[in-house]
């Protein structure tokens, strides 16, 4: 298997039927005096929308993602896109430690850019250049380049692929695996799947398995539970649709781009560790850099699928491989107990609740994210 050089390169035909549809939206009135209440405000909407048409720079955007090396490869007869950056190897240090980056949804390779320059070139970020990282960070199967697989998109399938790509397609024989959400699960999967080549897991989300038969859970995790599911209860609107009728929402957000990043931002306040500001973690430029980038691929039905092919997950196994954990300060994971970690790592070695950083953390705190990689990779390097 071999990667090719990659650009983005958005028409301006695109641009300009987006920016002719982002003129016509029309708007609807907020269903709660309380901004935010019922979904993307109203008033917030029409101020990014108006950002989008008149004075967002896409050019600019894609000048800026374009000084990353970007690659499209075959793996399992369908495309796969990743960025690919070489660490700062120092003189006389080992070759810098493999490192994939996989984030969830509703995002893309864009969340992981900011921690990229101080994992790959570290002394140039004020850190020991023996940390480098080589990064790879690809876009999941559906989303944005990436085409779906052929069969049920699960976290174990995307793990078999990126094992694929970096082993045959990149050549590495050892490797390490970062993400959350999505990503988290994946990355999960990796340590399980292939102990031999993945030196060591770390992820952001909270890590629930689904079996308690032999060892029922306890008071502490029981409540954790019991509090995920009434915060499911207020939340789990847009997966219920996505999981079950996701061509119909899909119809309407591939049509609509004022849909589309309300879809999107609507997530991006919920999740993310702002204190009720969006603007303070994702700033409109970044907002829409990422809506410009489904909506020009038209993927946001496809970034669908892992919600609608869920069902074809299986359990997961206790994971053998050193794992850390960096919390997501985020309400869905309020109050989650370690144990409920350690029922899925056997080789649980960096335990981390930060309480700052929320769903999207290497992009809310990449500073923060740096440091946890550097502390839980830098033993597990040493051997390789």
């Amino acid at each position: 298997m071999t990667s090719k050089p990659f650009r983005i390169a958005v028409s301006d035909d695109t641009l300009d039927d987006l920016r002719a549809r982002l003129a016509r939206t029309r708007f609807t009135a907020a269903s709660d005096a309380v901004h935010w209440a019922a979904g993307t405000d109203p008033g917030y909407l029409r101020e990014l929308v108006a950002y989008w048409a008149h004075d967002f720079d896409w050019r600019a955007a894609e000048t800026k993602l374009n000084a990353h090396p970007h690659y499209l490869a075959e793996v399992g007869g369908r495309q796969v896109h990743f960025v690919h950056i070489r660490g700062k190897r120092a003189e006389g240090a080992p070759a810098p430690l493999p490192l994939i980056l996989t984030h969830g949804w509703p995002s893309s390779f864009v969340e992981m850019l900011r921690v990229v320059g101080p994992l790959t070139d570290p002394a140039a970020h004020g850190g020991d250049p023996a940390d480098a990282f080589d990064v790879i960070v690809p876009s999941l199967p559906g989303f944005l380049y990436s085409e779906l697989p052929q069969e049920p998109f699960t976290r174990r399938g995307v793990a078999e692929i990126w094992h694929s790509l970096m082993t045959e397609t990149l050549g590495y024989d050892h490797y390490g695996a970062f993400g959350g959400d999505i990503g988290g699960g994946v990355t999960q999967w990796l340590g399980a799947l292939y102990p031999d080549e993945v030196v060591g897991v770390h992820v952001t989300s909270a890590v629930i398995t689904t079996q308690f038969d032999e060892h029922p859970a306890t008071a502490e995790e029981q409540a954790f539970l019991d509090d995920l599911d009434a915060y499911d209860a207020s939340d789990q609107g847009y997966s219920e649709i996505m999981c079950t009728r996701p061509d119909t929402i899909a119809a309407a957000l591939n049509d609509s781009p004022a849909g589309l990043v309300a879809w999107i931002v609507d997530k991006y306040k919920d999740w993310s560790d702002c204190r009720g500001n969006l603007e303070t973690r994702w700033d409109k430029d970044t907002i829409l850099t990422v809506a410009t980038l489904y909506w020009a691929t038209e993927s946001i039905g496809s970034s669908f699928r892992q919600y609608y092919d869920y069902p074809s997950n299986k359990p997961l196994p206790v994971i053998p491989v050193p794992a850390a954990v960096t919390l997501s300060n985020e309400p869905a994971f309020a109050n989650y107990p370690r144990s409920l970690a350690d029922r899925i790592f056997a080789d649980l070695r960096h335990w981390h609740t930060p309480e700052r950083g929320g769903h999207f953390m290497a992009h809310e705190e990449p500073g923060q994210v740096v440091d946890d990689v550097r502390a839980f990779f830098g033993p597990l390097r040493r051997g390789h």
